[in-house]
């Protein structure tokens, strides 16, 4: 009988070290990348590449790190000022969140294609990312939002929220996301062949 549990490989664990450091550097790179009021995400890439390659233990993992540097970068001040529970809660749910439902759909879309699970789990990444971003935008800065929406002469805040606040920087991390990503564990799977 052979039901010795499979655990995490040495080759995994290095390998996400150095993913979180690369999510170190990119998100401190990022914060100086502006598309619109917010800094651009590019550590949704390592976050996918984690999830296709070491699973969905490191996608949760690199989420979470991603959530602790934006809010030690400063990235987050604005909502900080408002409400610090809140933007603590946001911050790493949507990390972690976006980590593991890429996991998720990875696994189930790996049974019938690895380059299409990669592709699937990049789309899924940025739109929780953005989406539980708008959620706790909604729970907890709601009236911060409305300001900022007559502010920015719109007189819909929901409308500000989506255009103003994500939209430009959305556009961009979903794109490159899906471009970056494959190609990215595409080119690692061919080098581990040629090992």
């Amino acid at each position: 009988m052979n039901n010795v549990k499979k655990g995490i490989s040495t080759k995994d664990i290095v390998f996400c070290a150095i993913l979180t450091a690369i999510v170190f550097i990119l998100q401190f790179f990022g914060a100086s990348i502006h598309l619109g009021p917010f800094s651009v995400s590019l550590v949704l890439i390592p976050i996918v590449i984690g999830t296709a390659t070491c699973g969905t233990w490191a996608g949760v993992w690199l989420g979470l790190i991603f959530g602790i540097v934006v809010l030690a970068s400063g990235d987050a001040a604005a909502f900080l000022a408002v409400n610090i529970p809140g933007t603590i809660i946001t911050v790493l749910l949507k990390g972690i969140a976006c980590g593991f439902l890429a996991g998720i759909v990875y696994k189930l879309a790996e049974k019938y294609n690895r380059y299409a699970a990669v592709v699937a789990a990049a789309i899924v990444c940025p739109l929780v990312n953005t989406g539980i971003f708008l959620i706790g935008c909604r729970v907890f800065f709601w009236d911060t939002i409305l300001g900022w929406a007559a502010e920015a002469g719109f007189r819909n805040a929901a409308q500000y929220a989506v255009f103003a606040l994500v939209g430009a920087n959305f556009l961009f991390e979903f794109i490159l996301n899906i471009v970056v990503s494959p190609i990215i564990v595409r080119l690692l799977a061919i080098k581990r062949k040629t090992q």
